[in-house]
């Protein structure tokens, strides 16, 4: 009997043992697009939904045009520069010049954390190293082209991860550009038509490793031109250890800009082009990185009131991206001297006030069946399932109602159905309409006691019509019918919300929870058959 045993005891161990291993080796992701695209977005980043974008460096100084000036000034021979550079400059001055004014001396990383903050954004991506080359830290690949070597003489990526972390609960990202204008490796890489790659190997490579090990950044938002496929710059690779390996493996998310025809196919999520706002539901995760100045991504001083985005605009741009299952990422270009001007501080503080009010239709929630009202214009929803109150429909009204009544074509009412107005504290009553939809009775409301200044969100419960788009275990965009109360739900509603929690689940908590259960299950077991051995004797 005790060899019979000891046979049995041999048998579920070696079992147990190759479930472990099973397990560990499942979470290992290879440097191919199958492999990393099959990687599940950690949940947090599709529950935040707004994002702060910050674009700063040399640029900062000429503040002219944008971003792209030094490429304007000597590629393209942008008339403007070109005037610009006679009219204010020595003839033999040169864009390495400017980094010595690009002072940043009044740069104040806790105040930008408390704007940021006071914003509502639930993550925040500074740009580590743009197309010029300069990079935001002292980087060992980047000598003399450094924020320590030349320019401010402080590591600006580490004094505003420091204060982001310390000061709010924000995810915080880097930005870093794959490639450089005019760094002589990169242009030899180019010429050999990218056959070599002693640019990527010298030096793109070396920083993205550099910075997420040194700063631990929970997104790496890659940039690049389309020029030099995914193989040239080895983006699999960096992507694979990054899953597998980085301090940062089981929080940490990507976009999709890794090379030549990478973009809108492969990576995290998707980002497309810049300032993508496709206006209807997409099949994967997606962002809509966007800008509060409409032409230009860094700090210019030549910006008219005009060019800057209303608050209106900005709250439009917001609602249109989370209905169609995106989220956003808002681009505010700080001066040389480190200060975030007046017109970007009081649109992120604004969008903070009105998400005080309403964040409960944009955080952590769906896409509906109906992205924006079939028949009344301006009116664009959202959705979120609980255990508490069941699936709740938003109506976000870009407009206030000019009549007492407001048709919504979309929703179907049920008798138990239930209307508010998030911000006011009386229920809104509502008819139901004699062949689709629903009328609510739009109350007269003094402006002073308004909720809030633009867009209202009209929270619906009990409708009669249950479906909400979730991500898949891929990061595909699938449909989930989901009960309409919870007395009505059930167990079906507990497993859609279970259904929901697994496909958004980072692989390493699966796989810890895996490896814990089969060893708690073999100690059980080993202590059991001691017992029983002991009894025995």
């Amino acid at each position: 009997m005790a060899a019979c045993n000891q046979v049995v005891h041999i048998f579920f161990g070696v079992i147990l043992f190759i479930s472990c291993m099973t397990c560990i080796v499942a979470i290992r992701y290879e440097p191919n697009w199958e492999s990393i695209d099959s990687r599940p977005l950690p949940v947090w980043y599709d529950e935040s939904k707004i994002g702060i974008f910050i674009h700063w460096g040399v640029f900062s100084v000429p503040s002219l045009l944008s971003e792209w000036f030094w490429y304007q000034w000597k590629t393209e021979k942008n008339p403007t520069a070109m005037q610009f550079m006679k009219d204010n400059y020595k003839p033999d001055w040169t864009y390495q010049d400017f980094a010595e004014e690009f002072s940043a001396e009044m740069f104040n990383p806790d105040e930008w954390a408390d704007i940021f903050g006071a914003s509502g954004a639930r993550y925040v991506v500074l740009t580590s190293k743009h197309h010029e080359g300069y990079t935001n830290w002292p980087s060992k690949h980047s000598f003399s082209w450094n924020s320590m070597d030349v320019g401010p003489n402080r590591d600006l990526v580490g004094s505003l991860a420091d204060s982001i972390r310390k000061n709010t609960d924000m995810h915080f990202g880097l930005y870093h550009s794959l490639f450089e204008w005019y760094n002589p490796l990169y242009l030899q890489d180019k010429a050999n038509n990218f056959k070599t790659n002693e640019f990527v190997k010298s030096k793109t490579m070396p920083e993205l490793y550099e910075i997420v090990n040194a700063y631990k950044p929970e997104i790496v938002w890659s940039d690049g031109p389309m020029e030099g496929k995914d193989t040239y710059w080895n983006s699999t690779h960096f992507l694979a250890w990054l899953y597998n390996d980085s301090p940062v493996k089981d929080t940490v998310v990507t976009n999709d800009r890794w090379g030549s025809g990478i973009a809108c196919h492969h990576g995290g999520y998707f980002t497309c082009n810049d300032r993508y706002n496709p206006g209807v539901l997409q099949k994967r995760k997606w962002e809509n990185c966007m800008t509060i100045d409409k032409r230009s991504w860094g700090y210019r001083r030549d910006a008219k009131i005009a060019d800057i985005l209303t608050m209106e605009e900005l709250i439009t741009t917001l609602v249109e991206t989370v209905s169609c299952g995106g989220n956003i990422l808002i681009n505010v270009g700080p001066t040389h001297d480190g200060r975030i001007v007046p017109v970007f501080e009081e649109r992120l503080r604004s969008l903070g006030k009105w998400l005080n009010v309403n964040g409960e239709a944009i955080y952590s929630s769906k896409p509906w069946i109906h992205q924006n009202d079939t028949v009344t214009p301006g009116v664009w929803y959202t959705t979120k399932n609980s255990k508490k109150e069941g699936l709740a429909v938003y109506a976000i009204v870009l407009k206030w109602p000019t009549s007492d009544s407001l048709y919504l074509a979309s929703p179907t009412p049920t008798p138990s159905t239930r209307v508010t107005l998030l911000g006011y504290p009386t229920p809104i009553s509502w008819q139901k309409s004699s062949t689709e939809g629903i009328y609510l009775n739009v109350p007269v409301i003094p402006f002073n006691k308004m909720p809030c200044d633009y867009a209202w969100v009209f929270k619906m419960e009990n409708l009669g019509d249950g479906g909400v788009y979730m991500l898949d275990d891929r990061n595909n965009v699938v449909l989930h019918r989901i009960a309409r109360s919870v007395d009505e739900a059930d167990g079906n509603f507990l497993e859609e919300l279970k259904a929901e929690d697994k496909t958004q689940m980072p692989d390493g908590v699966v796989t810890f929870s895996w490896i814990l259960s089969a060893c708690v299950l073999f100690v059980l077991y080993t202590y059991t058959c001691k017992r029983r051995r002991q009894k025995w004797i």
